[in-house]
């Protein structure tokens, strides 16, 4: 397990480093001031259906976004919830397709990717889409570091990029160099630690894993014996922008989750395991200018599925206390974690009512937020 996570980190930050230029716990709270507690915002809470939150962002400290699809029977809708008072109130905004994820550059401008890599834009916060042209092969994210520029990863091992805000893209031939089938990898993870040092993460799995499409629930016992064997990861570095990208690649178990840096060279990276690992989420802190990394967190109850670091480096934890042998069986507690020294990690309340398999983070002016795939939004009070 240590050397596996050792060379993921390598991967990693290797890549980062070559890209790059080189260069106590908190005290008692007053009685009149609570202490800083997740509060729920929004619950979805109808007969019949449920809302699977996908994705979640905030260009601003006002306005935010999800993206889900309510599930009833056999039908999924899918649907965004938009606030502009930084979540006080959602309102429902019908969407067309299945989303995928989010990305935002700035209060008003984002894209949204949808089922099948359809690829679509917003002007208005997410309270108006369009449909761009579709994306060659299927697109599972975009970045985008001004109006303009952007990159798209998917599967295939596909990275692509644009210079005219997402309506053409053209291959990024560093992609492919990697080893392994391509029609067996994928490009999961994009961000830039600034305009010119950028990470891309992905993964090749064996043919047999990849063409596993029943879930784990379908047969709990065949899951928990199954005994997972490594896979490749994938690792894309620039260092002029998106110019040129480096590929590396090595041999390990996990996934790469999320990568979060700061432009101060401070970051943390967050790997999932799968069913049979004793741990089902590592998180490690890292320097993308030296290289350096070691592992800050991991448990076996608690599976960590989003990380998030604030601009002082106070680094939070957010996922779900296991409730069984096969995590993504039975929906869990949902807890938050936070640190400002890496070692020492003090629990938040969160309320009660918060339970899912997976949750994500979203942060903007200062502020905080999470959504839970169980149709939860949820705010950082201080």
């Amino acid at each position: 397990m240590a050397r596996s996570t050792g060379r993921i980190c390598g991967v990693l930050l290797a890549a980062m480093a070559a890209a790059a230029p080189q260069s106590a716990p908190p005290g008692q709270q007053s009685a009149a001031q609570p202490a800083p507690h997740w509060q729920s915002q929004y619950l979805y809470d109808e007969d019949k259906s449920a809302l699977n939150m996908v994705d979640l962002a905030f260009p601003s400290a006002r306005r935010g976004v999800a993206v889900g699809f309510i599930a009833q029977g056999k039908s999924n809708e899918p649907i965004s919830l938009v606030t502009a008072d930084g979540g006080q109130r959602w309102q429902r905004v019908p969407i067309r397709k299945i989303p995928v994820s989010l990305f935002f550059l700035n209060d008003g401008l984002g894209w949204m990717v949808t089922e099948k890599g359809q690829l679509w834009q917003t002007t208005e916060a997410g309270r108006n889409w369009t449909e761009l042209p579709k994306p060659p092969g299927e697109v599972l994210r975009v970045y985008f570091t001004d109006e303009r520029n952007g990159w798209a990863v998917g599967t295939k091992k596909s990275v692509l990029e644009t210079h005219d805000g997402g309506k053409h893209w053209s291959a990024v031939a560093a992609a492919a160099q990697p080893p392994g089938e391509a029609q067996y990898s994928a490009y999961t993870v994009i961000t830039f630690a600034n305009p010119q040092n950028g990470l891309i993460a992905g993964l090749n799995l064996p043919p047999q894993r990849w063409a596993q499409d029943l879930p784990d629930w379908v047969d709990p016992a065949s899951a928990i014996d199954h005994h997972t064997l490594p896979h490749l990861i994938y690792t894309l570095s620039t260092r002029d922008g998106g110019k040129t990208w480096n590929p590396t690649s090595a041999s390990v178990f996990g996934e790469t989750a999320r990568v979060r840096f700061l432009p101060n060279g401070q970051g943390l990276g967050l790997m999932l395991y799968p069913q049979d690992f004793q741990y089902p989420s590592e998180v490690y802190k890292v320097d993308w200018r030296t290289g350096r990394s070691s592992t800050i967190y991991k448990d076996p109850k608690f599976a960590v599925s989003d990380i998030w670091l604030d601009d002082n480096g106070t680094a939070y934890l957010a996922g779900v206390v296991s409730q069984a042998r096969l995590r993504d069986v039975v929906p869990g507690k949902v807890e938050v974690l936070t640190s400002k020294d890496y070692v020492n990690w003090t629990e938040m309340p969160v309320d009660y009512r918060a339970t899912g398999h997976r949750v994500v983070l979203a942060s903007a002016g200062g502020e905080i937020w999470m959504a839970t795939d169980a149709g939860m939004i949820l705010k950082l009070v201080r």
